[in-house]
């Protein structure tokens, strides 16, 4: 399914698929040290969930609704305040539970043992589904928040023919400490502070996908593309924001030069979520290695999925012109300034195409004038997806 112009007249119903909204545990350990852990288990099921294609919906919407409640952050919720939570994100499901601790003797090799309990509501059909557990370390927490994810897999996609031996196969056991300074990262209100505290989440651990990504995202901010690319990269496959961070890897190897390197990240995302701005952003990559005919077509794409986009327009037009395609790029650049007449640009460019005027070595205005988007819609093509499979 490449053509996402349907997104535009099934949004509604998309907005109907199911979601899954995971909740920080409660923290019955009665050690205030260990309130992050709550975090730590939501995180980790919306990634176990989000990864195997379960529609989760993200931190920043939990804490949204926590405003709008007025619940306090940390505070253990009632079932009640639970049920209005996923009523005001519209959840279908939500997951939520507790954890426990109880500490070892001193001088052993573990710090104690963790027990994490969890059960889904389920909203639409008002319903709540058996308690599920998982016991173990401390130390050996990723693993427990693994299977825990799993589990809760299993109760909300029951016909899944995943095994839990192929589920935790591509996912590494990661360093307590390494969690616990990525989880006070995404708690901490400073950015220098986040920053600093997932670096230090990475470095504990290399292998520990998640801080990486929030670099990359904090070092794309800062317009930083090199330092961008090198945490991107690291995002592994098994993480729910993989192919966000493609797109972005992408990204940030265009503004560095490097043309290749964006078009096989791009390649990548539009394997897997065919979107209108990743085909648009292939295209660019392409066109400035001189793909042209790989160029249109991905222009194409782009433009039948969203026609009301001047920039896809553009593009098109632009490419089709420099490859002295002249009809076809007055028709594109007609439809690019029919859709915003005060586009100088490409304006210009058409006067140029109806004057069958080539394009001139060393001519700004013939070169690289191409458009990237910067803006990756991921979330609503799952939902799309879910909706049409049920």
């Amino acid at each position: 399914m490449r053509i996402l112009g349907i997104l535009l007249c099934l949004c509604a119903a998309a907005a109907q698929a199911q979601t899954v909204l995971a909740l920080p545990f409660f923290n019955h350990s009665g050690e205030q040290n260990l309130d992050w852990i709550g975090e730590s288990i939501a995180e980790s099921l919306g990634d176990s969930l989000g990864a195997e294609g379960v529609l989760i919906l993200d931190r920043s919407d939990r804490i949204e609704a926590y405003r709008r409640l007025s619940l306090r952050p940390g505070a253990e919720l009632t079932h009640a305040s639970i049920l209005k939570t996923g009523e005001a994100l519209d959840a279908s499901m939500v997951v939520f539970g507790s954890y426990s601790f109880t500490a070892a003797p001193a001088g052993g090799k573990s710090r104690g043992s963790l027990r994490m309990a969890a059960r889904i509501l389920d909203r639409k059909h008002t319903k709540m589904g058996p308690e599920f557990s998982e016991v173990g370390a401390l130390e050996d927490i990723a693993s427990l928040e693994w299977r825990l994810g799993y589990a809760a897999l299993i109760q909300i996609n029951p016909r899944t023919s995943l095994t839990e031996e192929a589920f935790l196969k591509d996912r590494s056991p990661v360093r307590l400490d390494a969690m616990e300074n990525y989880i006070r990262g995404l708690l901490s209100p400073s950015p220098e502070q986040q920053m600093r505290l997932f670096t230090q989440a990475a470095r504990l651990d290399e292998h520990y996908s998640q801080p990486s990504f929030q670099l990359g995202k904090i070092y794309w901010g800062k317009k930083d593309y090199k330092a961008s690319a090198e945490w991107f990269v690291k995002v592994n496959k098994a993480d729910r924001h993989y192919f966000e961070a493609q797109f972005f890897l992408g990204l940030s190897r265009f503004y560095n030069g490097d043309y290749a390197g964006a078009e096989k990240s791009f390649e990548v995302v539009a394997a897997e979520a065919p979107l209108n701005e990743v085909f648009n952003d292939l295209g660019v990559a392409q066109a400035r290695q001189g793909k042209s005919a790989a160029a249109i077509v991905n222009f194409g794409k782009a433009v039948e999925g969203d026609e009301s986009d001047e920039d896809y327009r553009f593009n098109l037009g632009f490419t089709q012109w420099r490859m002295r395609e002249y009809d076809a790029a007055i028709a594109s650049l007609r439809e690019a300034v029919a859709r915003n007449p005060e586009d100088n640009e490409a304006t210009s460019l058409l006067g140029r195409a109806l004057k069958k005027e080539a394009p001139r070595a060393a001519d700004p205005r013939s070169e690289n004038r191409e458009r990237v988007k910067t803006t990756y819609e991921e979330a609503a093509y799952r939902q799309l997806q879910a909706e049409l499979k049920k």
